[in-house]
């Protein structure tokens, strides 16, 4: 069987402790070529995992002819290295937030049409039974149509980040051996931000999935409470179609709900209502006068990122399979969040641009 050759630009801790152990697992990857900074991290990526080429540069690992390439470098540089990664030939799998401004986003999804190859951003949520379930309820009583016309949508999302964000610690389950770079967190030229770039990406990529919305104006309040990025969002937010919506995030103090998201979205229409409990593992659709509840089972809606490489896989192989977050999508979170830190820094409801988007 023919492998596909697997890159690797920013082998950072995510990495290492997620994406790189699902891929290890299957039988059609061959660990190629990984780069990241620090010379000693990079022997140990390599031994680790049998990687053939070890560089700090990126275009090293590009020039050998990677077939899938994973970009987890920091949020400031996933424009430039997916942007190479596609031209090289690769399909790509982009860590979130997806870029920091919604033009590269919109550029990417251009540019990924043009050379005919998928990105797939790391919404492990749209993956999970949880929002698939919400799906398929949507699906099965009419289709897009069946919320009618959507009037309102909140997200609620509090989760473990506090000492993360605020650079006293990590978060939850992360592993000894590799530790976050805080400067990837707390450093907004890196990060682009706290709670909203790290959290409610999540959040947004899949109650945007769900939905299909897209925002036309955005006004945020944040706090940062000591921390030099913003742990606590409170969003609202005005969508195509006249939809009004609420997007707040919170972080959670350490070990808080069994290190679990605490995640509601939450969709009412003119003719239906979804809720989507995350930390609930409950999908309900409220339609006609019945509810109806997806099937689910317990930690069903409970956070991990096996999807999003097992699907970057699947479609590089030409399998018959869903993207479930894809470029367009991750364009339309990065519209809500750029459009909130914009109205933070101004004070005022900043109007989203649709220059260079799919409309």
């Amino acid at each position: 069987m023919t492998k596909l050759r697997l890159s690797v630009i920013g082998a950072g801790s995510w990495v290492s402790n997620s994406h790189l152990p699902v891929l290890a697992e299957r039988g059609d990857v061959e660990f190629v070529g990984v780069c990241r900074t620090g010379a000693d991290e990079l022997v140990a990526l390599k031994e680790r995992w049998g990687f053939e080429l070890a560089s700090e540069h990126y275009p090293d690992v590009l020039v050998v002819q990677p077939d899938i390439v994973i970009v987890a470098s920091p949020s400031a540089f996933h424009f430039e290295h997916a942007k190479a990664a596609l031209l090289a030939g690769a399909h790509v799998l982009v860590e979130k937030p997806f870029t920091l401004n919604s033009q590269d986003a919109w550029e990417l999804d251009s540019i990924a049409s043009e050379v005919d190859r998928q990105i797939v951003v790391s919404f492990g949520y749209n993956f999970r039974p949880v929002v698939l379930g919400a799906r398929a309820l949507l699906d099965n009583h009419g289709g897009a149509g069946t919320l009618g016309v959507i009037e309102s949508m909140s997200i609620s999302m509090s989760s473990g980040t506090r000492a993360l964000l605020s650079n006293t610690g990590s978060y939850p389950k992360a592993s000894t051996e590799s530790p976050p770079d805080s400067a990837t967190w707390v450093d907004p030229a890196l990060s682009g931000g706290g709670y909203g770039q790290a959290q409610l990406s999540h959040a947004l990529g899949a109650a945007l999935y769900l939905t299909g919305l897209r925002a036309t104006e955005v006004y945020a309040l944040m706090s940062a409470v000591g921390s030099g990025v913003e742990l606590n969002d409170a969003i609202v937010v005005r969508y195509s179609g006249g939809a009004i919506g609420t997007v707040s995030g919170t972080s959670a103090h350490p070990g808080y709900w069994n290190e679990r998201d605490l995640l509601h979205i939450r969709v009412v229409g003119s003719r239906a209502q979804l809720d989507v409990e995350f930390e609930r593992d409950r999908a309900a659709l409220h339609v006609d006068g019945e509810t109806y509840e997806a099937t689910l089972s317990e930690s069903d809606g409970s956070y991990d990122c096996v999807g999003p490489p097992n699907a970057l896989v699947e479609l590089a192989l030409g399998l018959p399979v869903i993207n479930h977050a894809p470029a367009e999508l991750g364009a339309r979170t990065v519209e809500v969040l750029e459009a909130a830190y914009e109205s933070v820094r101004t004070g005022m409801p900043v109007a989203v641009p649709y220059s260079g988007g799919q409309g």
